[in-house]
C-alpha cells in the first residue's frame, strides 16, 4: 500500500473510531456531541443517529483496508459530512441560542 492509501487508511480508521463512539463521547463530553438536555439516551432521535453513525464507523474501518474498493463508502461519507456541517452551521447562526455549536 502507498504513502496516500496508508494515511487514507489511518483516517478511515480514526473517523470510523470516533463514528462508532458518538455515545460514549455525549456521556463525557455533552456540549460537544449532545444537542437536548439530560441522559443521552432519553432522547430517541439521538439514539437513532447514534446508531447511524456507528454502522457508517464500522464500515470505514473496514473500508481502510481497501480504500480503493470502498471508494463510493469514502466520498458518500466525506459528502453527507460536509452537507451536514453546512445544514448545521447555517442553524447555528439562524438561532442565537444555538451559537455555541460553531
Amino acid at each position: 500500500m502507498g504513502d496516500n492509501n496508508r494515511l487514507l487508511g489511518l483516517a478511515l480508521t480514526a473517523f470510523g473510531v470516533i463514528f462508532c463512539l458518538v455515545y460514549p463521547l455525549a456521556m463525557v463530553w455533552p456540549s460537544g456531541w449532545a444537542w437536548h438536555e439530560g441522559h443521552p439516551a432519553a432522547n430517541s432521535y439521538f439514539v437513532m443517529i447514534v446508531g447511524v453513525y456507528a454502522t457508517l464507523g464500522v464500515f470505514l474501518v473496514r473500508a481502510a483496508k481497501n480504500p480503493a474498493a470502498n471508494a463510493s463508502l469514502i466520498w458518500f461519507t466525506v459528502w453527507s459530512s460536509l452537507v451536514h456541517a453546512l445544514v448545521m452551521a447555517v442553524q447555528s447562526l439562524q438561532d442565537p441560542m444555538q451559537h455555541g455549536h460553531l
